[in-house]
């Protein structure tokens, strides 16, 4: 069943998207327009939490953005291997939510999984146009693949405000306690660089990043081919 959607954001484990582009999906359902998000992975290897409970916290957190859709497709945690199958799984997601724009994880970044769902979703946004490909579903042609940045951050060229929706893109972070929080939810959780105070330091790079323009927040991003505008 297809449902068209304006903005489809792509994500190694729940929060990714949320981390690197949570202020920026806020202001555009502000907006009126429609934005999805599709995790690869239920994150089963995460040191914290659980598969159940990660579910319910990315349900929370897309309540809170106000998406209209959130998917995930199962492929399996620290084994995204780019193989056929699991391209076409996301070629068949773009096909079902008919996205004009998609974003995905900027490719150099600390972790692999990261770097493994940018490269998969870059080479199945090449694949949905492709007609004779997966031939059963419509064919998409996407205007333009935008990477958001999680961990690390370098030759950004686009920056957006997103002061007015901080709070929202806040909230949707610490909808992941098991990961940010884990303490408040169990007694055996285990130190990792999620639960040293790092929504604390997304947005103090998120400052950094809206100091530049004058602004409270920001969050950047970067394209391979050349985003296109009608004026200036």
């Amino acid at each position: 069943m297809t449902q068209s959607v304006d903005i489809l954001a792509f994500g190694a484990h729940p929060d990714d998207v949320e981390i690197g582009m949570g202020g920026a999906i806020a202001r555009h359902v502000h907006a009126g327009m429609k934005v999805a998000i599709c995790d690869l992975t239920e994150a089963e290897m995460s040191s914290n939490g659980t598969v159940e409970s990660r579910r319910l916290e990315a349900a929370e957190a897309s309540a809170v953005l106000g998406l209209s859709a959130r998917s995930c497709l199962g492929l399996p945690d620290r084994g995204l291997t780019g193989s056929a199958d699991q391209i076409e799984a996301i070629v068949r997601e773009i096909r079902r939510l008919r996205s004009r724009i998609v974003f995905a994880p900027y490719w150099n970044d600390r972790h692999p999984d990261h770097n493994a769902c940018s490269a998969m979703v870059e080479e199945a946004v090449f694949n949905a146009k492709l007609r004779k490909y997966i031939p059963e579903l419509p064919p998409v042609t996407v205007e333009q693949l935008i990477f958001y940045y999680i961990n690390d951050s370098e030759n950004i060229t686009l920056i957006m405000d997103v002061s007015a929706q901080y709070e929202q893109k806040l909230a949707s972070l610490r909808a992941y306690r098991s990961q940010f929080n884990p303490s408040s939810l169990t007694s055996d959780h285990v130190q990792t660089p999620l639960t040293d105070r790092y929504i604390e330091r997304v947005e103090a790079r998120d400052m950094l990043l809206g100091q530049t323009r004058g602004w409270g927040h920001a969050e950047g991003f970067t394209t391979k081919r050349p985003h296109a505008v009608t004026m200036f």
